[in-house]
């Protein structure tokens, strides 16, 4: 994963991946395997105001349309942006 420059400092950088990491795994573990995505971070995006909920509940509609039109279906144990976890890293 990389983040730019432009998003902030480094510790902001990096939170912004773990958030990133943490959303991909809890929405898409196997619904786009074998698949390079390429996410990226715009300047506008406030990396302290980043949390959990809110990256999964923009990342995680756009993966499951990426499986359905890549007609692989989503695992039926994944995880929904509901069932996130509340609290921010």
């Amino acid at each position: 994963m990389a983040i730019s420059k432009k998003v902030g400092n480094a510790v902001a950088r990096n939170r912004v991946k773990r958030v990133l990491r943490e959303c991909f795994r809890l929405c898409a573990p196997q619904a786009v395997s074998g698949l390079d995505i390429v996410v990226v971070a715009k300047k506008c995006l406030d990396p302290s105001r980043l949390t959990l909920l809110l990256a999964c509940r923009d990342l995680c509609p756009i993966l499951e349309r990426m499986a359905k039109d890549l007609d692989r279906p989503a695992l039926p144990g994944s995880v929904t942006p509901c069932d996130a976890p509340s609290s921010g890293l």
